[in-house]
């Protein structure tokens, strides 16, 4: 048996250097002004913090590490992220209250955003229905499933 008792790789030593998704941020921002969203959600608000800026960063953020508020404005507060959003520093209930302009105007937001992908995309117009829970079947495996739903609805 031959143990090999020598490490091959070079040792890393640590620098300043930091790693940074760029791509899911330039993905953000270049469907942001393709789907018109500056107008759709700079109506809600006009004082203090770009709204937008905030609202691309947080999803940027969704896609790349995807945890908790307080950890999104930790995420946000680096100072490359503050320059590509064109941001200044800023406390992490600054996210919560973009979050609270969203929800009260979520109703028109909704509306705005259905607007505009149908005019960009061309999407044929039908009825939504739009589900907040989280049960999803699909397949031809969810036939009794489906059955202990329609029976959970008659008790309703």
């Amino acid at each position: 048996m031959n143990i090999k008792t020598k490490i091959r790789a070079f040792p890393t030593i640590p620098n300043k250097n930091i790693c940074l998704p760029i791509g899911p941020m330039l993905a953000v921002q270049f469907f942001y002004e393709k789907l018109n969203f500056f107008d759709i959600f700079s109506k809600h608000k006009s004082r203090g913090f770009d709204l937008n800026s905030l609202l691309i960063g947080l999803v940027s953020y969704k896609l790349t590490e995807n945890f908790s508020i307080k950890e999104a404005g930790k995420w946000l507060n680096q100072e490359e992220i503050l320059d590509i959003l064109n941001l200044e520093s800023f406390n992490e209930r600054v996210l919560y209250r973009t979050l609270e302009i969203l929800g009260r105007n979520k109703e028109e937001i909704i509306s705005d955003i259905l607007s505009s992908l149908f005019l960009v995309y061309d999407f044929e117009e039908t009825d939504i229905n739009l589900d907040w829970t989280s049960i999803v079947l699909h397949g031809t495996k969810g036939s009794s499933q489906n059955n202990l739903i329609n029976s959970l609805h008659s008790l309703v």
